[in-house]
This record gives C-alpha cells, structure tokens and sequence, in this order.
C-alpha cells in the first residue's frame, strides 16, 4: 500500500518531498488538494496550508520539515541527514524555506498566477484573496511591476548558493535534506514550463535539473 502526499497546486514545498520520498524508493501517490474545496480552513489559517503525508500504517504527518525527519527515521537509507552535518542541513533548510521563498515567491507570483488561471478564473481569484489577506491589497499586481526590483533580490540571495556548487554536485558535497529545500523553492521558477533560473547561474540551473532526475533515475534502474 502506498503512501499519499496530499499536496497544493505550486507548492514548493510539495515539490521537494516529492523527490526526497523519490529518493527514498518510498511508493505514493500525490493527490492535489484543491484550494476551493477547502477555502474556509485556508482562510482560517491565513492561506497558508502544510502538506500532508498519510503513511501505509495509517501514521499522518503534516508540515515539510516534520514529513522529512519522520521518512529519515522510518527509511534511514539512503539518508537525507548524515550525521556529522545534519544540523547544518537542519538549520539551512530553514533558511531556505523561510528567507529564499519569501523572494522567489514574489519573483515567480505573475507565473503562479498564470499557472491557478489555467485551472479556471475561480482558483486564481482564490489565491489573489488569500495573497492580499496576507500582504495587503493589489500585492499581487505590485508584484508584476516590482518585477526587477524582486530578480535583484532573488539574484543576491541566489548568489551563495551558486558559489556553493562551484565544483561540487550538491551544497555540502553529499546530498541532503538542504538539497531537497533548494531545489523545491527553484521549482517556483520552473512553474511555467520553462526554467527561469537565470543564466548569470549555471551552477544552480545544472543543479536543479540532477535533483529533478532522481525520479527517473530510479525509474531507469528498476527501483
């Protein structure tokens, strides 16, 4: 029996557990969750909703850090934290899930945006409430014009981490959970179809791409 990830529509969050529970060799199943069919608890709860991983033993966990440390205890290998840097994967993915979304939210929201349109005017209209509840009103359209303004702040919290991978496959040399944060906020700029990493970071670009492979690459070895 598979486990179910219970997921939100360009959820980055979402996006990274799906590759570590790839990683793992863990079955599920992703089931989207759609924002209108829970719209009250969504505003209840400030727009915002945890993803949720119901286990085959009926176990559930909510919340991304939360899913990830229960699937580093439950499947130990491979692991996500090695021991003599699972603090420093701890506290930078953090960093990553808190400092690095809040720019490269508002650099891809227009692209978001776009994406819930395509889903009908109603999902769309949903998200632009629950964003300006949370930002104040015409945040979503300000953040169509700041635009610029949002690809420089982007660019220098973006910077480290491409001098990270000079020479290396992942941040710390050896895969982990910070990886998997990485790359679920850059899958913000991947929402539209087209990677929208700038060139001026090919060190990230390359990187994004190796973890969004480990799904087929396990595929390709039978696992």
């Amino acid at each position: 029996m598979p486990a179910t990830l219970y997921q939100f529509p360009t959820s980055p969050l979402c996006a990274a557990l799906r590759q570590i529970l790839h990683y793992k060799g863990v079955e599920f199943e992703a089931v989207e969750v759609d924002y209108l069919e829970r719209k009250e608890l969504l505003l209840a709860a400030g727009g915002l909703l945890e993803p949720t991983l119901a286990l085959p033993d009926g176990e559930t966990v909510s919340g991304s850090e939360g899913i990830a440390l229960r699937l580093d205890e439950l499947y130990p290998e491979p692991t996500i934290l090695p021991p003599e840097l699972r603090g420093i994967h701890i506290a930078l993915a953090r960093y990553i899930d808190h400092d690095l979304e809040d720019a490269l939210c508002r650099l891809a929201l227009p692209d978001e945006l776009a994406c819930l349109r395509r889903l009908g005017a109603e999902h769309e209209a949903f998200f632009r409430l629950i964003r300006e509840r949370k930002f104040g009103p015409g945040f979503c359209d300000r953040m169509a014009h700041e635009h610029p303004a949002n690809l420089a702040r982007a660019g220098v919290l973006l910077a480290p981490f491409e001098e990270a991978l000079a020479g290396k496959a992942f941040i710390l040399g050896r895969i982990g959970l910070c990886d998997f944060a990485l790359y679920g906020q850059l899958h913000y700029l991947a929402i539209s179809g087209q990677l929208k990493i700038p060139d001026q970071f090919p060190n990230l670009r390359a990187f994004y791409g190796r973890v969004d492979r480990i799904s087929s690459t396990l595929d390709d070895l039978g696992a």
